[in-house]
């Protein structure tokens, strides 16, 4: 993952833009709003991953599959029969709808996550939290860098093993169990070494001591309480949108829905406008620095 535009801003501001995107993406179960989501967080995920964010979206498509299946299988709820299994249970077009909604809220949430680890680093967490919930914040942090280190690492490992003739996808059944156990204990044996460095570091700088400060970098200047008007307004207008019942959804016992109106456009665009808050950044930035290089 690549910084992009978005992640310069105050941490604060990009911790209350994935509550906001998140928030809502968990909440609201209207399938514009859904899409909405879904859409403007793969297209950061593309920004932030350089346009290789197709890797993730196939096993993200295959998730979406079981989830949206497993749902009729097992809830037979709904008014609209359209057949009957052959357990004798009904399929229902309500809970195929609703299996839908389940795997396109879980979809949401792997992707809108996977872009808050690449902006949230450690390091923001840590300011923001670290006087408050010292202890918690410092075990967030390692939570979030351990997929991404130890992934690496991992990678570099069995680099290693190909190199050395020894990779885990030639040889026997056996052979490759051999291989890939070796892989693990490497890896095992690097985050040993690698926990031991990192508490004789927090120790060596005082961590846990009365008095301790902390340096840091961030600043909160004009740009960032400009964001945090935006973000308030967005956010607030969504919100009153959906306690109003302004973009309500229902899947059972029947399917209903808010009626389409001129408030109703008018929130889905001011979502939609939210959701691609940090690629239209990018875009705008990306057009700067065309033009400033055409001068030249």
């Amino acid at each position: 993952m690549r910084r992009d535009t978005f992640s310069g801003f105050h941490p604060a501001i990009n911790f209350l833009y994935f509550v906001l995107v998140i928030g809502f993406a968990m909440t609201l179960q209207h399938p514009v709003c859904q899409a909405i989501s879904l859409l403007s967080g793969f297209a950061w995920s593309c920004v932030l991953s350089g346009g290789t964010g197709g890797k993730r979206a196939g096993w993200i498509a295959g998730m979406f599959a079981l989830t949206a299946l497993v749902n009729p299988m097992f809830s037979h709820a709904g008014a609209t029969i359209l057949c009957y299994l052959p357990s004798g249970n009904p399929l229902t077009l309500e809970s195929i709808l609703y299996g839908l909604c389940a795997a396109a809220t879980l979809a949401c949430a792997l992707v809108w996550f996977s872009c808050m680890n690449a902006v949230m680093r450690s390091d923001k967490i840590l300011y923001l939290f670290g006087r408050v919930i010292p202890a918690l914040s410092l075990l967030l942090s390692m939570t979030l860098r351990f997929a991404p280190r130890y992934a690496g690492q991992v990678k570099k490992v069995a680099q290693a093993q190909h190199a050395l003739g020894q990779d885990v996808s030639t040889g026997g059944v056996l052979d490759r169990i051999r291989r890939a156990a070796a892989i693990l204990s490497g890896v095992v044996t690097w985050a040993l070494e690698n926990a031991i460095d990192t508490a004789d570091s927090m120790k060596s700088r005082g961590y846990g001591l009365p008095g301790r400060t902390a340096f840091s970098i961030y600043r909160f200047d004009a740009r960032d309480g400009r964001m945090l008007a935006w973000l308030i307004f967005a956010g607030a207008y969504v919100l009153v949108g959906a306690l109003s019942g302004a973009i309500s959804w229902r899947y059972y016992p029947t399917l209903r829905g808010a009626p389409v109106t001129a408030y109703f456009v008018s929130v889905m665009l001011i979502y939609l406008a939210l959701g691609l808050t940090p690629v239209i950044l990018q875009c705008k930035e990306a057009l700067v620095w065309t033009r400033l290089q055409s001068k030249t």
